[in-house]
């Protein structure tokens, strides 16, 4: 950073909440995220408390050259070694106005807080499958959450941005007012900015019929084969996914899955539970049940579908967009990570896509993937030793065999920071990444905001 010194002195003159360099006390927790693994060393974080700060940030940043990236709460693959990073978890405001069914929902809120403010009023956001996730990280790559299938991607349902672009302007971005960077923002990921809040449309929804059905390893050839053909025949109201877990023998693990290999079915249907009952009926049908968690349930518990950890940890994951599948891909599959293989995966999971997934908003969007029939995600061991070479060659083994029905598209929030080549080109479109390229150059000319496959 050229003349570092001053700048620091500038950004802490000028912006309200925290500037720490590495030598200040609280500088790495400042930078502590959902992965304990992302270990990060910028120059100065900053601890945004306004859109006024971001401003602030931006101008000193733009004075000197030096590049700027954002941290929310840190689930995504982020590792940043230059430059400024501002953070946003003292935005954290949320409000809902039930006469236009919009949230209001600043920069570091997480979906469990939109969730249980949306509740307060009979409405429901089109959520992420979990509750600590970041609401803008995910908005900006599109975001594929647990009622996909029937309200499409959450980007879609977004109505607005606040942002400070990386000119160091101060926008609002919707419909009518720059909307070519609205196409962008809801979808496109990252490159423009700094965004500060959102607006989302809600749904009415109170209820559901969901959860998860677990099943032994004994059961998991039966059940997988049985969801990607009981897949084909579901309605949109239905989404669905399907997960080989290894789990270990810990405390914090459910007696009944302790130190086992399951298979566990999730579900959200949106509609009248005995009619969501008779359509899960070949799901339960198909093995010895170990533990139904699967009924009527209120929307605001809708994180319990999934129930992703909530705890910080180790993370290592890949994930790719499949094609329609078949018995041959089960084959296939389960012969890479079905119960009687050995492979430090701590979780594979097929997502069942299509329906409103498949459609654009009217007004066109950044969103890729939206072709994708299915999602593969994995999830490695949390073992440091196993991250830099073990588990991208078991995921490469995986993906190999499944080359076959994997998709020449892929979804931006999948893409797991570009580590497998060509992952950001799968991303879009030709067509799309050339728009991208254009908005972004308009919005932040001198890449402030540096985003992209590492060269």
């Amino acid at each position: 950073m050229t003349n570092g010194t001053a700048v620091i002195e500038q950004l802490r003159q000028n912006v309200t909440g925290p500037v720490l360099t590495p030598e200040d006390e609280g500088f790495a927790a400042e930078l502590a995220g959902f992965r304990l693994n992302a270990e990060h060393s910028p120059e100065v974080v900053v601890g945004i408390t306004s859109t006024s700060d971001a401003a602030a940030v931006v101008a000193a940043a733009n004075e000197a050259g030096t590049p700027i990236h954002v941290l929310a709460t840190g689930h995504g693959p982020l590792h940043v070694t230059e430059g400024v990073v501002i953070t946003t978890s003292r935005l954290n405001g949320v409000t809902v106005d039930p006469a236009t069914k919009i949230a209001h929902i600043e920069a570091g809120c997480r979906w469990g807080e939109v969730v249980a403010a949306a509740a307060e009023h009979g409405l429901a956001p089109i959520t992420g499958a979990s509750a600590t996730v970041g609401c803008v990280g995910m908005l900006l790559g599109g975001g594929l959450g647990p009622l996909a299938r029937t309200f499409g991607v959450a980007s879609d349902w977004v109505r607005a941005f606040e942002l400070v672009t990386g000119a160091g302007e101060v926008v609002t971005a919707n419909a009518t007012e720059h909307p070519d960077l609205f196409w962008a923002l809801r979808g496109g990921k990252g490159g423009f900015g700094v965004v500060t809040s959102v607006d989302v449309e809600l749904v009415e929804l109170t209820t559901l019929y969901g959860g998860s059905v677990f099943f032994d390893a004994p059961e998991i050839d039966s059940v997988v084969r049985t969801w990607i053909d009981w897949t084909t025949t579901l309605p949109e109201a239905a989404t669905t996914s399907a997960i080989i877990l290894r789990l270990p023998p810990l405390p914090f693990i459910p007696e009944p899955l302790r130190g086992k290999n399951v298979v566990s079915v999730r579900f959200a249907y949106v509609g009248d539970a005995a009619d969501g009952e008779k359509l899960f009926a070949p799901i339960r049908a198909a093995g010895a049940v170990l533990i139904d968690m699967l009924g009527e349930m209120p929307a605001a518990n809708i994180a319990q579908i999934h129930n992703d950890p909530t705890e910080p940890t180790l993370s290592w994951d890949r994930g790719v967009m499949l094609d329609e599948l078949d018995a041959d891909f089960a084959d296939a599959f389960l012969g890479a990570v079905g119960p009687d293989q050995q492979v430090p995966l701590v979780a594979v999971e097929l997502r069942h896509l299509g329906g409103a997934v498949s459609r654009d908003v009217p007004e066109g969007s950044a969103v890729g993937g939206r072709g994708g029939a299915y999602t593969l995600f994995m999830v490695g061991a949390p073992d440091p030793s196993l991250f830099e070479t073990v588990l991208p060659a078991v995921a490469g083994q995986v993906l190999g065999g499944v080359q076959k029905w994997t998709s020449a598209e892929n979804a931006i929030n999948l893409a797991d920071g570009f580590a497998i080549p060509g992952s950001y080109e799968a991303s879009w479109p030709a067509e799309t990444r050339a728009r991208l390229d254009e908005v972004r150059a308009t919005y932040d000319p001198e890449r402030r905001f540096p985003y992209g496959p590492v060269s």
